[in-house]
């Protein structure tokens, strides 16, 4: 399915190994990775297409499906548990319907998911006409083209600090951050703070060597800062470079994942964004144009922009806290099926019989 602006591999849980380390080979093989092409795989050769949705039952009463987001490595053997993923989220209720976890309302389905990634929770809201999913319809989303329908995605307030360091601001390798937790750890960055200013390509920007440094260098000491311990072999938190927006938003972003920078922005990479905008007296003050009401906030990206409502409250010690995060998404169905994972590897036992054997008729769901 494609959520968002991402695409991956959508499975219930029950229809692969319950043992992590088992679970997490076979995606490897059916995503085709460790390989830069994914050539063997269902992968597309970018962190963006190289995603997996694991779906089941929720036995939490405040959800009705659990769901589990994993990131498959494309040029190394990984698979990181360490992050949710907002647009992968966007189809996890038609999906959800669809293989007959959740029934469909007569007109419209509202689908309670719980993210086991973070325990954090979401609701998504989308059409149903006659008890079925409709995936057209006339909402656009920048990077995605056409349209489709709209999947209204509303997050309540989470658990964890919005501030995780407990200040606005920190000073990380002589550089003015703000630290924010809305859904996503990320780190917000003034473009030209590094000698850039924000409007580059993705391509230019992973194509300077001396910033890679220095956003790596700022990513090891912002983990252990905002409570994530060594980030070193993690794919959070993201970091993002903010400049003065160029097209009737609030602000123009960059986004890096961890190495990789964001063709667009990922939904709670926005959502932190958007709070940490708002957030007084942090960095985005000098360059964010915030819109002088209502709570929608337009972030801008490489392809287009994203709008997110975004509200914020205070905690009884009078720090800010999120108080309201929606957002408009679209998903679509792409293909059901069996997949066929590239063949196990590891050394196997000699066949106990001469009788010549062949590949297995079953496949993965």
């Amino acid at each position: 399915m494609r959520g968002g602006t991402s695409k991956g591999a959508y499975f219930l849980a029950d229809d692969l190994p319950a043992e992590p380390a088992l679970r997490d080979e076979l995606l490897l093989r059916v995503m085709g990775s460790p390989d830069e092409r994914q050539i063997d795989g269902l992968g597309g050769a970018h962190p963006l297409t190289s995603k997996v949705a694991v779906v089941s039952p929720s036995a939490d009463p405040r959800a009705d499906v659990d769901y589990l987001f994993l990131q498959v490595a494309v040029d190394r053997p990984e698979v990181s548990d360490r992050q949710n993923c907002g647009n992968i989220l966007a189809g996890i209720g038609p999906f959800a319907v669809e293989r007959g976890l959740v029934k469909a309302g007569e007109t419209e389905t509202a689908v309670r998911i719980r993210m086991v990634n973070t325990g954090d929770y979401a609701t998504a809201t989308f059409p149903t006409p006659g008890g079925r999913v409709r995936y057209s319809g006339d909402a656009a989303i920048s990077g995605v083209p056409g349209t489709a329908a709209p999947v209204v995605i509303e997050f309540p307030p989470g658990t964890r600090p919005l501030l995780p360091t407990g200040s606005v601001r920190d000073v990380i390798d002589g550089v003015t951050v703000t630290c924010v937790d809305n859904g996503m750890p990320t780190v917000l960055i003034r473009a030209a703070d590094l000698g850039v200013t924000g409007y580059e390509t993705p391509r230019d920007l992973e194509e300077d060597l001396a910033l890679a440094d220095r956003l790596r260098a700022i990513r090891l000491a912002a983990g252990p800062l905002m409570g994530l311990g060594d980030v070193a072999d993690t794919t959070v938190p993201k970091l993002t470079l903010l400049a003065p927006p160029r097209s009737g938003g609030a602000v123009t972003t960059r986004t890096f994942i961890p190495v990789r920078c964001h063709t667009s922005i990922g939904v709670l990479g926005a959502a932190g964004v958007a709070a940490g905008l708002r957030t007084e007296g942090g960095v985005g003050e000098e360059v964010a144009a915030l819109p002088p009401d209502g709570d929608r906030v337009r972030i801008e990206h490489p392809t287009g922009f994203l709008d997110i409502e975004s509200s914020l409250g205070s905690t009884p010690d009078g720090l800010p806290a999120a108080r309201r995060t929606a957002v408009v998404r679209t998903a679509r169905k792409i293909f059901d099926g069996t997949v066929f994972p590239r063949p196990d590897s590891r050394p196997s036992e000699p066949p106990q019989s001469d009788t010549p054997q062949s590949d297995p008729p079953g496949g993965q769901r």
